[in-house]
């Protein structure tokens, strides 16, 4: 095991980000609990529709906010409807899937919903403007968003008995609001920057919904705010190793030596040929040189993960891609160097 308290995952793990191919649950299920035996998670499925995809299956974890699908994306209605009811019962598929292959499962499982700021961003006000123009519909949201996560955290706990659940926020679009660059609906403008400080508070009370289970953050998004995330209590930041630039370093080395994980996507999401499982990883090895970082704790402080989602990818290529990231998190820990 690690030697920071926070981490669930043992030294060398491997996982994935959220979405998988195809639309079948089961098959999912058993495809990421067979490759990812040290670290599974609750696989998306957005194939199968709106609803199934991470927005629509957030929306349908919120308390007291309900929501539609329309030509433009999913908007804020009065009660429940097809949409919403689809979503949850999308989702209890795929829980019933989990629950079935990690019977007498122990260890990090790792579930996902959309961050506060990319559900803020995504989610229309019954006018059509994101919800992200209106600071009070924000807070509504975050909170909503905070009571479904307590209750599906805890349904998930209740399903699988031994599972130290670990949450992934999906963050794609926080740099985005961070920097003002959030389009408006008529596409012409675009929404004012959101101050750090309410961008780092509403993160906070949201890791502060799993209690002592360890929340992730998952950008695939250029500029991910390291600092930011860190200060928010994020036990790791997930991202795409290869839109890493030198602007980063020095943040990503003060959250390494803070504690914080790295989930590092080193695979592509996308068919292609595979380079062998060493190679993968060699980014991160040079990247820890540079930092003077002690290569003792590499194999600690990363996690190996494809560098997004899988659903644009074939069954077979996700499968393989799975297995690469554990054969290559396992080069790590053999060879730090």
């Amino acid at each position: 095991m690690s030697t920071n308290s926070t981490h669930k995952w043992a030294a060398g793990a491997a996982t994935g980000v959220g979405s998988m191919p195809g639309g079948d649950a089961r098959e999912a299920a058993k495809t990421v609990t067979g490759s990812l035996e040290a670290f599974p998670y609750l696989p998306e499925l957005p194939a199968r529709g709106p609803g199934a995809d991470m927005i629509g299956r957030t929306i349908g974890m919120l308390v007291e906010v309900y929501a539609h699908v329309e030509p433009s994306g999913w908007r804020i209605s009065d009660r429940p409807g097809r949409d919403t009811r689809r979503a949850r019962a999308w989702l209890g598929e795929d829980l019933d899937a989990l629950e079935e292959f990690t019977q007498g499962y122990q260890g990090p499982l790792k579930v996902s919903a959309v961050g506060p700021w990319t559900l803020a961003t995504a989610l229309e006000l019954r006018g059509g403007e994101a919800a992200l123009s209106d600071a009070g519909a924000c807070r509504d949201l975050a909170a909503s968003l905070a009571e479904g996560l307590r209750g599906h955290l805890a349904d998930v706990r209740r399903r699988v008995p031994g599972a130290e659940v670990v949450l992934q926020l999906d963050e794609p679009s926080l740099t985005a609001v961070l920097q003002g660059r959030v389009k408006t609906a008529s596409g012409y403008r675009t929404h004012r920057a959101v101050d750090r400080a309410v961008v780092e508070g509403a993160l906070r009370d949201l890791v502060a919904v799993a209690g002592d289970g360890p929340v992730v953050v998952h950008s695939c998004a250029p500029g991910v705010p390291f600092g930011l995330l860190r200060r928010a209590g994020a036990a790791g930041i997930s991202f795409d190793f290869s839109l890493l630039t030198e602007r980063e370093e020095e943040a990503i080395g003060e959250a390494v030596e803070g504690g914080t994980a790295l989930f590092a996507g080193v695979v592509p999401g996308v068919d292609g040929r595979l380079s062998d499982p060493a190679g993968s990883v060699m980014g991160v090895r040079t990247l820890w040189r540079r930092l003077g970082l002690t290569p003792g704790t590499l194999a600690e402080s990363v996690v190996v993960t494809p560098s997004c989602g899988l659903a644009g990818a074939s069954p077979a290529y996700a499968r393989s891609v799975l297995a690469h990231c554990v054969r290559a998190a396992r080069s790590l820990a053999d060879n730090p160097e």
